[in-house]
């Protein structure tokens, strides 16, 4: 099995949701944000997304927006954001780690290379935002065959007609996004997120997870209880914007990451 397919096992042996939590690679800096991509699992994070830093991000919501402008303007490349998934493998080969971004930097980069070095780096799943399922050929297929998990977001919007197709090569999790927006904005009502649940899993044996908008530990365990696992993204990238030193970014991620794991880890205790 996968480390996805492992640790997501695990988590339904002990009856509690996944934390996954989201940071782009190189905000700030380097070395602060690879500090706070090796402290995540030790203050709760199950599963990290780590974005691949891109000049025009259109789902996400400022926050994310700014954080790709200060990786990009720290020279954060995605030769760097693989070589900074290497240096946390070096001492954690547990926690499965994706990277999501678009397709353009993949592009770029070129696709077998990228996968390839993926691979080889110790890259477990990939979330490309904007790759529908029509273009699997380009880089879904190829990736899967080389052993990453290909993690589709599904909407309020896409409706029974439209998600077979989408689930088509799914693997991993499927990451609902509770909300029509960009990331960081509003949140779902319980109500929402219960039914879209319920709709996901009779088209789906994966983990579902529910990721835009979950800022607080009230809000993800009370997702948590839904769910398999439990999106946070722009809330810790809310704290590297507002620290004033490296040291301020890094406590202030993983001291949320804390409060957000104990919330989840809670949520279906009776």
């Amino acid at each position: 099995m996968s480390r996805l397919q492992t640790r997501f096992a695990e988590l339904k042996e002990q009856n509690r949701a996944a934390l996954v939590t989201f940071v782009t690679a190189g905000d700030p800096s380097y070395d602060t944000s690879l500090a706070i991509l090796k402290g995540l699992p030790g203050a709760g994070a199950d599963v990290i997304e780590l974005g691949m830093p891109f000049t025009d991000p259109m789902a996400d919501g400022p926050a994310i927006q700014l954080a790709n402008i200060r990786a990009l303007g720290a020279k954060q490349n995605l030769a760097k954001t693989l070589q900074m998934v290497r240096e946390f493998r070096a001492g954690n080969t547990e926690t499965p780690l994706v990277l999501m971004g678009y397709f353009n930097p993949i592009h770029m980069y070129g696709v077998p290379r990228f996968i390839a070095d993926a691979v080889e780096a110790g890259v477990d799943g990939l979330i490309v935002v904007d790759l529908p399922p029509e273009h699997n050929g380009e880089l879904c297929d190829p990736a899967q065959a080389a052993g990453l998990d290909f993690i589709r977001l599904t909407t309020p919007t896409t409706d029974d007609v439209r998600l077979p197709t989408v689930l088509n090569g799914s693997s991993g999790f499927v990451y609902y996004v509770s909300v029509a927006g960009v990331t960081g904005a509003g949140a779902a009502t319980l109500e929402h997120v219960e039914e879209a649940v319920a709709r996901l899993r009779r088209h789906t044996d994966l983990p579902i997870s529910i990721g835009f908008g979950i800022r607080t530990p009230e809000q993800a365990a009370a997702i948590a209880r839904l769910a398999d696992g439990v999106v946070v993204g722009s809330a810790l990238i809310d704290h590297i914007a507002n620290a004033t030193t490296p040291e301020q970014a890094v406590d202030g991620v993983l001291s949320l990451c804390s409060a957000l794991a104990e919330g989840v880890r809670k949520a279906r205790v009776s």
